[in-house]
């Protein structure tokens, strides 16, 4: 980062922010009926839909909304990884797969006050080495409990009681530290097992939507971003694409971008969109013929279509990037397909999502992608 463009961010860090990210919360979670205090804030700010980063997955989306940019840029393009010179693969769980700063990196090299709260335990082993307050339900710290008068956290992520503790922590953060800057996202349990009009959905929201609206009765002054990391849709099909193509007598390695450990939300490891490693080079083209005219494909471009069209970087998404329908995902099965319901995310289906702002810095018009929040704060 340049000393202009150094003096520039530190001039526009306004004092107290704070960011949600509801996992997996799609628009038609969000109601009068269920999330009045979200509308009591778009009374005050706006509502508006805005877009996420393609693949539509947590890592790849967190990574864009705390940097302010798109994965050609931060680096981080799925939930795995993997290493075509060595072979290397596994879940991205740490830091060193993002290759720029975060807002939290810059707030704490500003000697600006931070706090990163998260369900799942990964975001902030990837995201939150910097930040002053670092709160995973996963991994309690007793002293962190009760410093902030936080009783245990509930011992399984995929649970409703994880929605009602997260942002107990917030609020409890908020009222007892106040940090310049509260990161603050849950786990999308609810959102991968029950349909937006479901007694379920509509109690969980309820719950956030309280907790929201205390939070914001604490200083109606603050910055406030509510957002989701990706949405979420009802598929009918899964296909393992790796089978498929085995059986077509194809050597590759199909790097599925959505795979994590949180299996209960995802237990056949189902998304959108997959990225294709062709041993042979010379087969690139019989590879994307042959996939062009499977009936559960959306679309099947090159590396250097799909890193142009989707802001992705050319060297870690392999030769051929392969997007569902809007009824299929792509999965690891015992065999090469199943008819099952499933609801997950991951393509460009699932990249629609809501953005509630009060007391943002720019007026909606500037915010079209979810990773322009903190593009706008830092001025870029």
């Amino acid at each position: 980062m340049s000393e202009k463009t150094k003096k520039k961010t530190k001039k526009n860090l306004h004092e107290k922010t704070l960011i949600i990210v509801i996992d997996g919360c799609a628009i038609d979670y969000i109601t009068k009926k269920t999330t009045p205090n979200l509308y009591r804030l778009a009374e005050n700010g706006f509502y508006k839909t805005v877009k996420s980063a393609l693949p539509s997955v947590t890592n790849v989306n967190h990574a864009c909304i705390l940097s302010g940019s798109f994965p050609s840029n931060h680096g981080v393009v799925g939930n795995y990884y993997y290493n075509r010179k060595t072979g290397e693969e596994g879940f991205i769980e740490s830091s060193r797969h993002m290759k720029v700063d975060s807002i939290i990196d810059i707030y704490a090299k500003a000697g600006k006050s931070t706090a990163l709260l998260t369900v799942k335990g990964k975001v902030l082993e990837v995201f939150g080495q910097n930040a002053q307050i670092g709160i995973n339900l996963q991994k309690p710290d007793a002293a962190i409990l009760e410093k902030f008068a936080l009783p245990q956290p509930p011992d399984d992520v995929a649970s409703f009681a994880t929605y009602d503790w997260i942002f107990n922590a917030c609020y409890n953060v908020i009222n007892i530290a106040n940090p310049d800057l509260v990161y603050c996202t849950t786990n999308d349990f609810m959102m991968h097992n029950y349909a937006p009009n479901t007694k379920e959905a509509e109690t969980t929201m309820r719950t956030m939507d309280e907790w929201i609206g205390k939070i914001y009765d604490i200083d109606p002054e603050r910055e406030i971003y509510i957002t989701a990391d990706h949405g979420m849709n009802e598929k009918n099909r899964v296909i393992d694409l790796q089978k498929k193509l085995d059986a077509a007598g194809y050597e590759t390695f199909c790097l599925l971008a959505l795979k994590d450990r949180y299996m209960d939300n995802h237990k056949y490891q189902e998304g959108g969109l997959v990225y294709v490693y062709v041993f042979d080079e010379k087969k690139i083209s019989k590879v994307m013929k042959y996939l062009k005219g499977c009936d559960f494909v959306e679309k099947v471009l090159d590396n250097e279509s799909a890193a142009k069209k989707y802001n992705l970087p050319s060297d870690n998404i392999g030769d051929i990037l392969v997007l569902s329908k809007s009824d299929t995902a792509f999965g690891e099965l015992e065999k090469d397909e199943l008819t099952v319901k499933v609801r997950t995310h991951g393509s460009l289906d699932e990249r629609k999502i809501p953005l509630i702002a009060v007391n943002a810095r720019k007026n909606k018009s500037h915010y079209k992608f979810s990773a322009d929040i903190v593009k706008v704060m830092l001025g870029l």
